[in-house]
């Protein structure tokens, strides 16, 4: 069945398009299937993330260069390219772009579009295809937008033009069929794209729109990131509003810097709220689950979230002060309206954590809690002390430190990375230097590790450098029982006891040491 198609002026793009996704973009995921000739240019341009670009002057063995998809002249049909989306949709509009096209853009073209569930790709030919974009005409060097009646989902979309030329981009936007694990209490990114999770509002996208923050991996540079402008007025923050693919219950957060080494945020703040709106109004009050925290160069960092047990949002404000770029934000929970018995706490699925810290008590006999454990970073491990780490890319050490070569060169020295403090009231104590050598410890069925006693050093603050397994005992060679280990930390409270709303884990590499402050409760 053919479906009526409406031309949208450029100007009423963010009305009529701003709340949906680009399910063809190559950063999704979108592929070149097939494609009936791209002589003079390759059909993968069409689904790039950044604008085409001028070659002017430019050429190749078959001709000039074209940033988009030409096929050679005289067809006498037409000319099609099949594209698999990033994932599958609904779809509602597209973006046919002839932009440096000027003689030889594609006078017209049609869309098809199918939902192949076999596995195979389909042919140009398949009597499966159903027409959802009618022929319209181009014209050379501008954007086509073209709005439609909402479909059904579809994973494949075939642009076919008439009779022949070029096109430098073609984006399809619709609404993610969301993807959610088969465990209803299996914890997963609820902002992610797949997921169904979009951005709806943002300050400011200078440098990079806000809805990359959804994509999946860690992309490839700053482009694909979202950035703001430089700010010149004292105070100055920039904001965007995520709304969850499904409304759920927080438990832990990614923020993700990846490639911003010197125009990454200072520091960060998230807030949430349930609201049935898409955007919601200004009036509606924002919880923060996230207070402010400080941010690094080009590196995850991991946080657990506060004012999250048993509550139930919709979206997430993620404020950056003042300025600057972040690649992803990830916030793991579960889904509220399936979650088995309004669950409350919840783990954490992030890639390359480990599973949870089950405290049952404490030395103090404190409630116990579940606690995720965390990839240990300095910004998240600020309050109870300092991480004590080289970095192979000087770039990503955190702000401040000072680098200096060393050892003829063949080092770098890592100045003050934390200091020693002392504050007995003895002043005949002094400060040592001493070796653990320790066992493992096995997590119990499902993940959990019980925790029963903590301690704490009240005058000095405390290191530890992991120095490995190695060494020999007579014949006998020492494994190394691995390079991770556990931290386990929590504030002192009013009462001289641990602060169990403060209690947090970290997973850390061998490669990092800690130094806690005075007073802090460690495991």
């Amino acid at each position: 069945m053919t479906m009526a198609s409406t031309p949208v002026d450029l100007s009423d793009f963010h009305h009529e398009f701003g709340g949906t996704t680009e399910l063809s973009s190559v950063a999704l995921g979108g592929s070149i299937v097939n494609v009936s000739d791209d002589f003079f240019a390759a059909a993968h341009h069409l689904i790039v993330v950044e604008p085409a670009p001028s070659l002017k002057g430019q050429f190749g063995p078959n001709g000039a260069l074209y940033s988009g998809w030409e096929s050679r002249r005289h067809n006498p049909t037409f000319d099609w390219c099949i594209l698999k989306l990033g994932t599958s949709g609904t779809i509602v509009g597209f973006d046919v772009d002839t932009t440096h096209f000027n003689g030889n853009e594609a006078p017209e073209v049609s869309v098809d579009a199918l939902l192949s569930t076999s596995g195979e790709k389909p042919g140009h030919d398949s009597s499966e295809w159903s027409e959802i974009l009618p022929r319209v005409p181009l014209g050379p060097s501008s954007r086509h937008l073209f709005k439609i009646p909402e479909t059904t989902r579809y994973n494949y979309v075939k642009l076919n033009m008439y009779p022949d030329g070029g096109i430098a981009r073609f984006r399809v936007y619709g609404h993610v069929a969301s993807v959610y694990p088969d465990d209803p209490d299996e914890s997963f990114d609820l902002a992610h794209v797949f997921a169904g999770g979009r951005v709806v509002l943002t300050s400011d996208q200078h440098f990079g729109v806000g809805s990359n923050l959804l994509l999946p991996g860690r992309g490839k540079d700053m482009g694909d990131g979202w950035e703001t402008k430089r700010s010149r007025q004292k105070g100055h923050k920039d904001w965007v509003i995520i709304k969850l693919g499904a409304p759920g219950i927080l438990s832990t957060t990614e923020i993700d810097t990846a490639h911003f080494k010197g125009n990454f945020p200072e520091s960060c703040e998230l807030q949430a709220l349930e609201s049935q709106e898409d955007v919601p109004n200004d009036d509606q009050a924002w919880v923060t689950i996230l207070p402010k925290a400080k941010l690094g160069p080009h590196r995850r960092h991991f946080f657990e979230l506060e004012n999250v047990a048993g509550k139930v949002y919709t979206h997430v404000k993620a404020t950056i002060y003042p300025d600057g770029g972040i690649k992803r934000v990830r916030l793991i929970g579960v889904r509220a309206d399936v979650s088995k018995g309004g669950r409350k706490d919840t783990a954490t699925s992030i890639e390359g954590t480990a599973d949870i810290v089950k405290p049952e008590k404490q030395t103090q006999n404190h409630d116990a809690r579940i606690v995720p454990v965390l990839p240990l970073t300095p910004e998240a491990f600020v309050s109870y002390g300092e991480v004590i780490q080289a970095y192979t890319d000087l770039t990503a050490a955190p702000r401040g430190t000072r680098i200096t070569p060393a050892n003829q060169g063949t080092a770098n020295k890592f100045h003050k990375l934390a200091l020693m403090e002392s504050s007995y009231p003895n002043k005949d104590a002094t400060l040592g230097l001493s070796v653990y050598r320790c066992q493992p410890v096995e997590a119990t069925v499902g993940g959990f590790l019980d925790v029963t006693v903590l301690e704490r050093h009240p005058y000095t603050t405390q290191a530890f450098v992991p120095m490995g397994g190695g060494g020999q005992e007579g014949d006998e060679v020492l494994k190394d029982p691995g390079n991770t280990y556990l931290v386990v930390v929590a504030k002192n409270g009013a009462d001289d006891k641990p602060d169990a709303s403060t209690l947090r884990a970290f997973m850390a590499s061998g490669g990092q040491g800690i130094m806690y402050k005075e007073g802090q409760w460690r495991k």
